[in-house]
């Protein structure tokens, strides 16, 4: 091999970014002497390992590679040995020492990281959508949402949507007040996409008062009075009979409860 200008064929049955970071940082402890790393990524086959043997033996260099699938590492380990071409197995040795420490076996399955980063990305995405689409502020999350609630103010509409982005699914809320005609978007979208929230007058009476003690108002304020509260529900009920949605009563309901319930209409739904 040219000591001089070293090259490393990196190998994966997957993207192949783990081990040839792997490379570059053990490459960086020689300083700027001109190390070469080939990536070779999604390696499927027998005869792309063999080329890539091939190449490294005419190139006088070695291979590292992460192959998480036994076949085919036990094949490169056996073709590079007859080849007189040297390797590194950046993930066997890990993969050996979990086994050994915990009992169980790998899954063996190519890029489950980048998958895992992925279901990261998803859950990002989904509170974002919350976010901005919460308390109705933009009624075209209706139509982009995975799950519209609606209901009246304080009844866990903004928790669960939070909630529920942690399960990985955007949803938008809207409140329904009846000074303002709700979107027309909430008529377009299937019935089952939307979940109405209901609770008893009296549950809501006791949310809204502390609500506003909690910012310092009075208790005696419209917005907690026992008549302005059965008008509220009075009227979501009707419009969610009009969409014919789904309705959950929450008067009794942690958000967790609720949430779980909503997550598993919607898994069974798809």
């Amino acid at each position: 091999m040219d000591h001089q200008h070293p090259i490393i064929y990196v190998v994966s049955d997957s993207v192949g970014e783990t081990a040839e970071l792997v490379a570059k940082a053990a490459a960086s402890q020689f300083g700027d002497q001109g190390v070469e790393i080939r990536r070779i990524p999604y390696v499927e086959d027998e005869a792309t390992i063999d080329e890539v043997i091939e190449l490294a033996k005419e190139a006088n260099a070695f291979i590292a590679f992460t192959l998480v699938i036994p076949e085919k590492n036990d094949y490169l380990l056996k073709k590079a040995q007859e080849a007189g071409v040297e390797t590194v197995n950046i993930i066997g040795p890990m993969l050996d020492k979990l086994v050994s420490i915990t009992g169980r076996k790998p899954k063996y399955e190519p890029g489950l990281v980048y998958r895992l980063d992925e279901d990261y990305f998803r859950k990002v995405e989904a509170i974002e959508f919350a976010v901005k689409y919460d308390d109705g502020r933009d009624p075209r999350g209706i139509m982009r949402a995975d799950i519209v609630l609606i209901g009246v103010s304080r009844t866990s509409k903004t928790p669960l949507s939070q909630y529920l982005a942690h399960k990985r699914l955007k949803v938008a809320n809207v409140p329904l007040v009846p000074e303002v005609e709700p979107p027309e978007e909430l008529f377009k979208i299937p019935p089952e996409k939307c979940i109405g929230l209901k609770i008893s007058p009296e549950k809501l009476n006791e949310i809204r008062t502390e609500r506003l003690k909690a910012l310092g108002l009075k208790a005696g304020a419209n917005y907690a009075k026992l008549d302005r509260i059965k008008d509220e529900l009075e009227y979501s009920e009707k419009v969610m009979q009009n969409i014919g949605c789904t309705v959950i009563d929450v008067s009794n309901k942690a958000v967790e409860e609720t949430a779980n319930l909503i997550s598993n209409m919607f898994r069974h739904q798809h």
